[in-house]
């Protein structure tokens, strides 16, 4: 049953390999992470396990999502509005 989640695994890995494309820190500290941390998770064959795993997994791929999003907004806000108060 293991082997039927690791599809799952292997597409929670690329996504958030993605997504740490545009990580605040860089690329490469966000990929060694990423590796370690699924490398130290190699060994769960507890399929339940795997499941908490990828859940923790999705909820961090969600958090660096509003992470881009707020960084984004954040820059346009500063391109039209300007912060400048006349008194």
């Amino acid at each position: 049953m293991a082997n039927s989640l690791r599809g799952e695994v292997l597409n929670l890995y690329k996504n958030l390999l993605y997504l740490g494309r545009d990580y605040p820190k860089g690329a490469d500290y966000f990929k060694r992470r990423l590796k370690n941390v699924f490398l130290k998770n190699k060994d769960v064959k507890d399929p339940e396990k795997i499941r908490e795993l990828i859940a923790r997994g999705e909820f961090v791929m969600k958090e660096l999502e509003a992470l881009y999003f707020l960084r984004k907004y954040r820059a346009m806000k500063q391109r039209y509005y300007s912060d400048t108060k006349d008194t």
